[in-house]
């Protein structure tokens, strides 16, 4: 396990734990989550709290789904400049999770607001940080950094960080993360603040919007599934030929974690290295929920790129762990989390609960 040294981080006072070899720090300062109302931003705050951090969340809504478990909630808009450094005041360190963003549908239709909401965001975030004191700064990428030429065919070569460049990323959300990557170099070199970047790959799970248009392809296919009777038909984008992995949620924060108490500056990759189909992740879906699926193809619909999947071998390495959830043990819990979702909400009726299972 790589760990900072106690020195540069706690306070004398601090008592230091090691559960399941991860270093557990009680009783330490403030953290920040941006982004804290949102899918990884909620789990990463109630991760941090069970570790004895006490954590501000800051977002423009709540979490949807259930309670914060921040010790402060502030709601604020960081596209803001005073948004910012009202939140980072006594903060040293920074989980840098807000964005305007969603799947495929949204990120392909929204590029100007996507742009335009996240540059001021990360910017302001970035300069309020190193303005207010913080001295460490974890900050979100994507996947969709890429470039597009790597990703042309569904047998695709698992991506490796320095595969980066020459860059041709995703245009709008893709271009703005990479650019941020450079911002984040650029204040630790300059300025002595010390980033870490996470390149997230498809990260999924409960919790998670399901619906309305931002919802990723894990959660997208289970309410389709949910919704669906036993032998019915579903609507999958494109030819379901596309390929991706698919990291849970769990892994996801874990892999943070273990991230930002690292010493590694380099872009990091963090997703499972286990590549599927679209059609693939309808057959684990339908198998979770008991039912007979049939796949009905919309090729005029968005689908990105042809395939994409994770190469681990530096994560590996700089963080000696690798995400450990089974696709299919992921994508059950979060089936059955958007299920139960759709009967509270009156969609699906709680007798189809049974049937389903």
């Amino acid at each position: 396990m790589v760990g900072r040294s106690t020195d540069e981080t706690s306070p004398p006072s601090d008592e230091i734990e090691y559960t399941s070899g991860v270093l557990i720090i009680v009783n330490n300062g403030t953290v920040l989550v941006t982004g804290a109302g949102g899918f990884i931003g909620h789990h990463l705050t109630s991760y941090l709290v069970e570790r004895g951090y006490h954590v501000r969340g800051v977002d423009i809504k709540r979490p949807e789904y259930e309670p914060t478990q921040a010790h402060e909630f502030m709601l604020l808009d960081l596209r803001d400049w005073d948004n910012c450094l009202r939140a980072m005041q006594g903060v040293e360190d920074v989980y840098m999770l807000a964005a305007n963003m969603g799947g495929i549908g949204f990120i392909e239709t929204y590029k100007a607001d996507i742009v335009r909401d996240n540059t001021l965001i990360n910017m302001h975030t970035l300069e309020a940080a190193r303005v207010m004191g913080a001295k460490r700064l974890f900050y979100s990428s994507s996947a969709c950094i890429y470039p597009q030429y790597l990703q042309n065919t569904p047998d695709v070569t698992p991506l490796k960080e320095e595969d980066a460049y020459p860059a041709d990323p995703e245009d709008g959300y893709g271009w703005e993360k990479l650019y941020t990557e450079r911002v984040c170099r650029h204040y630790t070199e300059d300025y002595g603040l010390q980033t870490r970047v996470a390149r997230f790959h498809n990260i999924y799970g409960p919790l998670g919007t399901y619906d309305g248009g931002r919802e990723k392809s894990p959660a997208a296919i289970s309410r389709k599934v949910a919704l669906a009777p036993d032998g019915g038909t579903i609507e999958v984008w494109g030819d379901g030929l596309q390929t991706r992995s698919y990291c849970y949620i769990d892994d996801c924060v874990e892999g943070i974690y273990r991230l930002m108490q690292s010493d590694y500056q380099q872009p990091l990759n963090i997703g499972q290295d286990r590549m599927i189909t679209i059609n693939e992740l309808v057959d684990i879906v339908a198998n979770a929920a008991g039912k007979t699926i049939y796949r009905q193809h919309d090729l005029t619909k968005p689908q990105g790129v042809r395939g994409r999947n994770s190469d681990n071998n530096h994560c590996k390495q700089v963080l000696g762990w690798s995400p450990q959830v089974s696709l299919e043990t992921g994508l059950a819990q979060t089936y059955h989390w958007i299920h139960g979702e759709l009967v509270k909400a009156g969609r699906i009726q709680p007798k189809a609960e049974l049937s389903a299972d």
